[in-house]
């Protein structure tokens, strides 16, 4: 027996095809968990590894790596906390923005290719749509912030 749609499982059905859509047509020689770090890194500054593995729902050991292996690929630096020598913070470098700018180009130009295939109907519910679905991330961004 079917479920009767609701918004959530609408969106979760659209989302479920979309996601992995446009990482498959925005692809580079970088992975999506190194991308997310990538973003993030970009969005929250400098960040301890421990937050960068749960971020990720990931080990720390499995970050270490990943993390070890951005390093080596310039994409991302490591520095010592300021406030515990002990610490390492990991940040964002040059090379690993413009990777992350590149992608970005990468996915605006094929959404745009294919808003443009939509009707203008079409691509005005989805500009309307864009505020509340913005509201949303920020909605589970801070009970996510919550939650740690």
């Amino acid at each position: 027996m079917q479920k009767a749609p609701t918004l959530g499982r609408s969106l979760s059905l659209a989302l479920e095809q979309l996601v992995p859509l446009l990482r498959s047509l925005s692809a580079g020689s970088v992975s999506p968990t190194a991308y997310a770090v990538l973003g993030q890194l970009e969005r929250s500054g400098e960040v301890r590894l421990s937050e960068l593995a749960h971020a990720a729902a990931v080990t720390q050991p499995a970050m270490t790596q990943l993390v070890n292996r951005m390093e080596a690929e310039r994409l991302v630096i490591r520095k010592r906390s300021g406030q515990d020598r002990r610490g390492v913070l990991v940040a964002l470098a040059d090379h690993g923005r413009a990777v992350l700018s590149a992608r970005r180009e990468r996915r605006v130009a094929l959404l745009d290719e294919l808003a443009g295939r939509l009707a203008a109907e079409d691509r005005a519910a989805i500009a309307a749509a864009l505020p509340a679905l913005g509201r949303l991330i920020e909605h589970v961004q801070n009970e996510g912030k919550q939650r740690s």
